[in-house]
């Protein structure tokens, strides 16, 4: 049994499990869930919105997303009554970070060479780079991404479109000057030299690693019609796209090309702020591949009843400009729909295209192979996150691609163990969650290439459990 119980400056989860009390921070670090209404078993308690798990005995992470564990606090009991020590800090935070090693003498380091290199500065990076520090790891480590900003929450971007970079970064500015974790920005890699072990920055920079992760994720796809470089057509890769499209949008119309997730949460988002919102696609449900055309069905009415316009089965042909500004997509279909502003999410290609000569393994497809300890076909190099296919264990270990943020956050944390040479294998269910006008879809597992789809509840009012069989 879970109870939240009130100690007068806070709360906390008095949790009663095979005859032992014991009691952690009672909200979810990652976005604040009250872990009450989570599931309880086998000594962890799951977090009820995003699949966040907590060991519930030293209040450790141990299944993400997120990046803090809950506080713990001393039960004692006497008489028949129960006791909770706890501090007020650790009740008013209910966060608590993992002890972190820091680098020894990094004044004595050569600028040019570091212990460990992470290419890609998002989730399965800043992970990889907090579990060394976790793990005592006391040598040098450096990040390096494309991006102007530290490690920030990417599925807001398209979540919650007006956030500014500092509302959803993932750690502070001094978190990574207190544990020596160095951040590169507007670093770009051209090339990995894994013999010689030097990465090759594309302004000619060169640094050597012992160990290297390679985190870049994915990049956009492009539309293939007829179109010129417009400023208001745009793929939502960092906080200032995302800024930038909901000030354009605001009582002006909008065209979102792809009823991919980023798509749809950006027309969910922006149908109370525009004049309309058309979507374009090319299946004829939304979500067919994922969720199946019933549940797809049941999404694209509530999208409906929000002003959304769906133009399916159709592919954009042509963007018209006027004075370097869309005014105008056109449709295959002849359909000609006017636009102040464009958002294309037609999906992605892994980010892989600097180690094409490396000798590194990537498939047919640009991904980046890797075993169950998250290492790449050459010694010493690690890969994570959106551009990995790897061996998924609940589907008899076939090498897929698993695009969530949880897993990224999985990736991070067993390629670092294993830079340490501790043989963890990855075993974690994948898991993701979208949120559309006030409802939450919420996936566990990987049902790609489903046969059948059992569904319990009211599809139509979105209050339901869906079953993919195979």
């Amino acid at each position: 049994r879970m109870r939240e119980v009130d100690l007068g400056c806070g709360k906390a989860l008095l949790i009663k499990e095979s005859g032992e009390f014991h009691a952690v921070g009672h909200k979810c670090p990652h976005y604040g869930a009250p872990l009450v209404k989570g599931v309880l078993s086998k000594g962890r308690v799951r977090c009820p919105w995003h699949g966040a798990c907590f060991n519930i005995g030293t209040g450790d992470i141990e299944d993400f997303p997120g990046l803090d564990s809950l506080p713990r606090f001393q039960v004692k009991i006497e008489k028949e009554k129960v006791y909770i020590r706890a501090s007020k800090q650790a009740l008013q935070t209910q966060r608590r970070t993992k002890m972190m090693a820091k680098c020894i003498s990094l004044s004595n380091y050569n600028l040019s060479s570091t212990n460990v290199l992470i290419i890609g500065a998002g989730a399965a990076g800043l992970v990889c780079a907090e579990t060394l520090r976790q793990e005592g790891f006391s040598d040098r480590i450096v990040m390096c991404t494309m991006d102007r900003h530290l490690p920030y929450d990417r599925p807001k971007l398209s979540k919650s479109m007006d956030s500014h970079p500092e509302q959803i970064a993932l750690r502070p500015k001094e978190f990574f000057c207190t544990y020596d974790i160095e951040v590169l920005t507007e670093m770009q890699v051209a090339a990995v030299d894994v013999k010689s072990k030097i990465a090759v920055f594309k302004d000619g920079f060169k640094m050597e690693y012992n160990k290297l992760l390679i985190a870049t994720g994915n990049t956009p796809k492009t539309l293939s019609c007829k179109s010129k470089e417009m400023e208001n057509v745009f793929n939502i890769r960092t906080p200032e796209d995302a800024n930038h499209v909901v000030k354009l949008a605001t009582s002006k119309n909008v065209v979102i090309v792809g009823a991919s997730f980023l798509g749809m949460e950006v027309a969910a988002y922006l149908a109370e702020r525009a004049h309309s919102v058309s979507l374009v696609e090319l299946e004829h449900v939304p979500f067919k591949k994922f969720f199946g055309e019933r549940v797809g069905r049941a999404v694209m009415k509530m999208f409906e009843n929000n002003r959304v316009k769906f133009y399916m089965q159709t592919e954009v042909s042509e963007l018209r400009e006027q004075e370097g500004k869309l005014k105008e997509v056109v449709l295959k279909s002849g359909k000609v729909l006017r636009a102040d502003v464009c958002v294309v999410g037609v999906g992605a290609v892994p980010a892989t295209g600097f180690l094409k000569q490396s000798g590194i393994n990537i498939d047919s497809k640009g991904f980046i192979v890797v075993n169950k300890m998250m290492q790449t076909n050459i010694p010493g190099v690690f890969a994570a996150g959106d551009a990995v296919t790897f061996p998924l264990a609940l589907r008899n270990n076939k090498k897929v691609n698993v695009p969530h943020w949880q897993m990224a956050h999985m990736h991070g944390r067993i390629a670092a163990l294993n830079m340490l040479a501790h043989g963890t294998e990855i075993s974690t269910v994948p898991y993701l969650w979208t949120a559309m006008f006030g409802k939450s879809i919420r996936y566990a597992g990987h049902g790609e290439g489903f046969d059948d789809v059992v569904i319990q509840g009211d599809l139509d009012e979105l209050k339901f459990v869906a079953f993919y069989t195979k």
